[in-house]
């Protein structure tokens, strides 16, 4: 049957008008638009699941503010959900709004969603991280990338499935799918009198390869099809021939073909059911895009978005755009380079024969003109413009489970709007706004709702300050409507959460984690259990390693405690308890280790050691003892010839640092273990443990002449048979240094014992260094640190001062 007898098979009253699109195509979403103008159906069919008809009417509030996306879930397992999302120019979306504007009824008729639930939990599938088991993309993911593609489950691996855009502009001499499809359909204006004309010639089309290609790979549509179909027959039966459908061409030839009820209900038969809920959520351009993984996704919904708002001269609107958003940069784009790129654009169209320049001719303008042919500058146009970071709106009258209602509450009342595009936010946790949006924030980690991540601060170190970088994910919404089984508020719900995670914790250190984050979140409902826990964890925890990671956390959270005015004192008792048991199983465990356990217990003493620090001075431990005790611990260690060398180096290092070893100490301890009685690899672990890393080593060689001499001494003397052993772990040791502090330890060994600068020699003659203190030099600094410290004393005299510290 030709295009013209189905036309005039249609306006004979022979079938219902069958409208096939592209899943957000702004083209056929204008030519669905000028279609229902002509042919004022009575009803209006969409692909789409049924349960959510009841949710149509909220299309048309005026705070639905699209892209958003019709989410579905499973009630008893919120997070098997599934997307169903519509743009500005999604043709569903424009077929919605006209039937609202002009009171008609609009429906769904895909596959419902309780099966396609239930459809996806029975084969096993499962979507990528961070993704529903059945996304909908999922929903829409079988590959939509061609125009007739629709919201349905994903078909096994097995399955050989056919892309219809590819085929189509293969068959028409192009490369290029999205060209093709932008050359025929984009690019094509909807004349007075042929508003069912593309509809045709693309039913033709998909007509076509249909009986080449049958179901394509896609043999679930078979069954959405069915469906489909009865769906089409029943409203035919209550509005005759008023009846408009719109689905993804590559269906229209399956709803067009006669079949039986009785076929049809047969191939619907025994299809597994899941109970579901259905909401709007809000949805973004970046989530429409293909590289995003949705399986409908679109290479340019931001260009999409425009082509389908421009009124007209798109071209030039986009170019002005473009410019706008370089400027914004503070790049220099003037209006002759909106005039030149446009005249470019339009010249490679027409050299490429195109009807109108596309977004590779626009690209290629834009790179050309206003890069200045770098990819650079273009790479922000294509991800700030081309894809976009448009972040769609819900009405607040749309269902939602109570812990969404919750979230949004708190997130008006801190002023915390959820945005597409990723922000950092600073927190000062003094004041009282910012402390309840760490709050929010921590609660919502607890949940798994990801909003949210730390960041390193660019400004104070100090713990009253917070910085996160802040990005709303549409898939959020399913996190939340999944967490909502804890709680229908984020505080119940996280408090509730925290208890259950802490019952089933694998490890200590993984306890101690949580405690510190119910601190961060303020649970004070959840501490009482995650603390009863730790205690008791702590009390039967044998591995001094695990004892060792847990003990920081804990410490970390009696000093956010301290800003946050929470209670910590319980907290206090256990890491105290937690810090004994360390000390007394640390010795045994630091014996007889290889090179990989020395090198983790040594950062385990690290830790410790800073914990010791911060736990002594923590007015809720009241463990002032702690110090000496883990001073004894490390005198332990520097003893025992059982210990590996990393672990003892490190341990005389730490009480040289704390003033509780003399330098003269530490240089015999040094002298003994550089002696040619100990085996090379030993002594250069040793030297590794004592100035190794990011310790401030090199500073203490440069300043201490003796034991820079000692492992000058040492490092000849080494036999050349063993020197390629020890020289790897020598190499790290002083790589980790400062290329000035490398340098200046290079020209002191150069020079020769005795010439060097350091804590008991000489002047070294390198600039900067001398034998003694320069008291002019020296005085001449004071005025300016009392000025620094708020003294006034002194404070006339430091412009004369700083004269002569010039001088």
């Amino acid at each position: 049957m030709t295009g013209e007898e189905r036309a005039v098979g249609r306006a004979a009253g022979a079938g219902p008008l069958l409208l096939g699109v592209r899943h957000h195509g702004p083209g056929s979403a204008r030519a669905v638009r000028a279609a229902l103008a002509e042919a004022r159906p009575r009803v209006v069919l969409i692909e789409g699941p049924p349960e959510a008809d009841a949710l149509i009417p909220l299309a048309a509030d005026e705070e639905m503010r699209p892209p958003v996306a019709l989410l579905a879930h499973a009630v008893d397992e919120p997070g098997r959900s599934a997307f169903w999302p519509l743009a500005e120019f999604s043709p569903e979306w424009v077929a919605i709004r006209w039937a609202l504007e002009h009171d008609v009824p609009a429906r769904f008729i895909d596959l419902p969603a309780t099966h396609t639930l239930a459809w996806g939990r029975q084969e096993g599938e499962a979507g990528a991280e961070g993704e529903s088991p059945l996304d909908a993309e999922t929903a829409d993911s079988e590959d939509d990338s061609g125009p007739g593609a629709g919201p349905g489950p994903e078909p096994g691996p097995a399955d050989v499935r056919i892309d219809p855009l590819g085929v189509l502009a293969e068959a028409a001499g192009y490369d290029d799918p999205e060209r093709w499809w932008e050359d025929v359909v984009e690019h094509r204006g909807v004349g007075k009198g042929d508003a069912l004309a593309p509809f045709t010639v693309l039913e033709e089309a998909m007509g076509a390869l249909r009986e080449t290609y049958g179901s394509g790979g896609h043999d679930r549509d078979l069954v959405r099809e069915a469906y489909m179909r009865l769906q089409v027959r029943a409203a035919q039966r209550d509005f005759e021939d008023g009846v408009a459908v719109v689905c993804g061409a590559w269906h229209v030839p399956a709803l067009r073909r006669k079949t039986t009820v009785a076929a049809d209900k047969a191939l619907l038969k025994g299809l597994p059911k899941v109970k579901t809920d259905m909401t709007w959520v809000p949805w973004t351009h970046r989530r429409l895009s293909r590289v995003s993984g949705y399986g409908a996704g679109i290479d340019s919904p931001g260009w999409y978005g425009h082509l389908f708002s421009a009124p007209d001269r798109p071209v030039e609107r986009w170019m002005t755009k473009v410019a706008g958003l370089l400027r914004a940069e503070d790049r220099l784009v003037s209006s002759a380079h909106v005039i030149e790129a446009v005249r470019l654009a339009e010249t490679l169209a027409a050299m490429r024969g195109r009807p109108l320049p596309g977004l590779s001719e626009t690209t290629d303008a834009v790179r050309a003109v206003m890069c200045e042919g770098s990819d650079v500058p273009l790479a922000l146009v294509q991800d700030r413009l081309v894809v976009g970071d448009v972040l769609g709106e819900v009405p607040s009258t749309a269902p939602a489970v109570p812990l969404q209602r919750d979230l949004a509450r708190l997130q008006r009342r801190l002023r915390l709007k959820p945005e597409a595009l990723e922000r950092e936010l600073e927190l000062d946790l003094r004041k009282e706004t910012d402390a309840a949006r760490s709050r929010l924030l921590h609660r919502l980690r607890l949940l798994g709702v990801a909003w949210g991540e730390p960041a390193a601060s660019r400004g104070s170190t100090g713990t009253f300050r917070e910085t996160w970088r802040l990005r709303w994910e549409p898939e959020l919404s399913v996190r939340v409507a999944e967490a909502g089984v804890w709680g229908t508020t984020v505080l119940s719900a996280a408090t509730a959460k925290a208890e259950a995670d802490a019952v089933t914790a694998q490890g200590l250190a993984d306890v101690t984690a949580l405690a510190e984050r119910c601190l961060l979140a303020e649970l004070p409902e959840a501490l009482p259990t995650v603390m009863r826990i730790l205690a008791d964890r702590a009390a039967l925890g044998t591995d001094v390693g695990q004892l060792a990671r847990a003990l920081p956390a804990l410490v970390r959270s009696l000093r956010y405690g301290d800003v946050r005015g929470t209670d910590t004192g319980a907290l206090g008792e256990v890491a105290a308890g937690l810090a004994e048991r360390v000390f007394v199983g640390l010795p045994p465990a630091c014996a007889a280790l290889d090179a990989d356990g020395a090198e983790e217990m040594r950062r385990h003493v690290d830790a410790v050691h800073g914990a010791v620090g911060l736990l002594g001075d923590a007015p809720a431990a009241g463990q002032g003892h702690l110090r000496a005790r883990w001073q004894s611990v490390l005198r332990v260690l520097c003893g025992r010839d059982t210990v590996p060398g990393v672990i003892r180096g490190r341990a005389v290092r730490l009480l040289l640092d704390d003033g509780e070893l003399a330098q003269d100490d530490a240089a015999r301890l040094m002298g003994l273990v550089l002696s040619p009685g100990t085996p090379p690899a030993d002594a250069a672990a040793w030297i590794e443990g004592f100035v190794g890393g990011g310790s401030g080593g090199g500073m203490l060689l440069v300043h201490d002449e003796r034991l820079l001499g000692l492992v000058d001494a040492w490092l000849t003397g080494v036999p050349a048979e063993a020197f390629t052993d020890v020289l790897p772990l020598l190499r790290r040791t002083f790589s980790a240094y400062e290329p000035g502090v490398r340098r200046t330890l290079g020209e002191l060994v150069r020079r020769g014992p005795g010439a060097g600068s350091g804590a008991t020699g000489a002047g070294s003659g390198i600039p900067g260094f001398a034998a003694e203190l320069d008291p002019v030099r020296a005085d001449a600094v004071l005025p300016v640190l009392r000025l620094l410290l708020g003294l006034d004393e002194g404070a006339e005299h430091i412009g004369n001062d700083l004269v002569g510290v010039a001088g």
